[in-house]
């Protein structure tokens, strides 16, 4: 009787071992995936963020077609690389944005005249506190993302993983000197370029509204 009873309660200790692990797994994948959704919502907010920019340098700025036409293409690459969900490709994209935003920022530095139009001012500003939230997005989900890759390598989960179909996912890496936006020094231009002039009608379009969620929340598995 008494070894009838031992085994009952290893293997209800087993049980709930098990039940524990599989709940924690859970909860780590909920996170991460959590985690990934700010980061596509950040980021699909900057994305709207920049046709009216460019649309506003523009009018200012006739002769830097070249620089205008870089932007808008790498915008349409990183759209597309959203559309994949990998996050090393999206990555890849977002850093190319970010290089030819800096260019579009210098472009803006030869124009004081922008100075006065307070859209370029709000939607830099939008732009760039766009870019603080996905930094702490990106901080947050691949800390989620380590903690649940190294949950599924450990004892018993990783035996849970196979059989319930949890999978491994991928960092979202970027690099922080092409995520920085760069700052516009429009006291020194205007000092040196005069009075600004009345320029242009203002470019339209809603400024910094964030996008509707498109269901891209989940992060895909890391690639093997």
């Amino acid at each position: 009787m008494v070894p009838l009873i031992i085994v009952i309660v290893i293997v209800v200790l087993v049980l709930l071992a098990l039940w524990a692990a599989f709940n924690g797994l859970v909860k780590k994948r909920n996170r991460t995936q959590e985690a990934w959704s700010e980061i596509d919502v950040e980021l699909k907010r900057r994305h709207d963020l920049i046709p009216n920019l460019v649309q506003t340098v523009q009018g200012y700025a006739t002769h830097e077609q070249s620089t205008f036409e870089a932007v808008t293409q790498a915008r349409a690459n990183a759209v597309s690389a959203g559309a994949t969900g990998d996050p090393q490709k999206i990555g890849q994209a977002e850093n190319a944005l970010s290089g030819t935003l800096r260019s579009l920022f210098a472009v803006a530095e030869n124009y004081p005249q922008l100075r006065a139009v307070e859209s370029f001012l709000q939607l830099q500003e939008t732009l760039t506190a766009t870019e603080d939230k996905i930094e702490y997005a990106r901080r947050y989900y691949n800390t989620s993302a380590r903690d649940y890759n190294i949950a599924l390598q450990t004892f018993p989960r990783n035996l849970l993983a196979g059989m319930f179909g949890f999978k491994a996912v991928a960092f979202f890496t970027a690099d922080d000197a092409d995520r920085a936006v760069p700052e516009v020094n429009f006291d020194t231009a205007a000092g040196a370029a005069g009075p600004a002039s009345s320029g242009p009608p203002l470019a339209g379009g809603q400024e910094g509204l964030p996008p509707a969620s498109s269901g891209q929340g989940q992060p895909p598995p890391a690639s093997s």
